[in-house]
């Protein structure tokens, strides 16, 4: 592979010092790679100056299209494919419509959801996950910084930086 880089990172046992060790990176000035951690830390987003997530927007558009699917089937079939008067409904008959729209519009929503969200994090099943490290899933923390194209002099600084910060080990990989 042409595009390894290699990763120096640091591991943290504690949320609250992970959090304040990003925004001293922040004020520092250094270019956060990515941090890890095993369960989402509240006050991560901000301290990494992350806009909030636009999944939203595509739940909003895969529930619409669920509840277009459902609406325009159902006003298909009993309108113009197979008109039937049940118990003296009309052909359209919108009350009746409406659980079958529901539940076709959260199960769009939900499954698009879940495609867009694995597609983005590149989840999918024949991706090649690296992981810097085991314990991350586990009950460690991690701030990582891209070193593949920085000096020694650099890195040393990066390794000062989690000395300071509190991290409990300093490692560093290829990807």
């Amino acid at each position: 592979m042409a595009n390894k880089k290699d990763v120096l990172f640091g591991l943290y046992d504690d949320e609250e010092i992970l959090v304040a060790a990003v925004k001293e990176a922040k004020n520092q000035k250094f270019d956060i790679m990515d941090v890890f951690t095993p369960f989402p830390v509240h006050g991560l987003d901000p301290a990494l100056g992350l806009s909030e997530s636009r999944l939203h927007v595509a739940g909003f558009v895969f529930g619409l299209l669920g509840a277009l699917t459902a609406f325009g089937f159902m006003t298909w079939i009993n309108v113009v494919d197979w008109p039937i008067i049940i118990g003296g409904k009309p052909y359209w008959s919108v009350p009746a419509f409406i659980p079958i729209t529901f539940e076709l519009t959260v199960l769009f929503s939900a499954v698009g959801m879940v495609i867009v969200f694995y597609t983005i994090c590149g989840l999918a099943p024949t991706g090649n996950t690296k992981v810097l490290d085991n314990r991350i899933t586990d009950d460690k923390f991690c701030l990582a910084f891209d070193v593949t194209k920085m000096d020694e002099s650099e890195k040393s600084e990066l390794e000062k930086f989690f000395g300071n910060t509190g991290a409990s080990e300093i490692n560093t990989k290829t990807l």
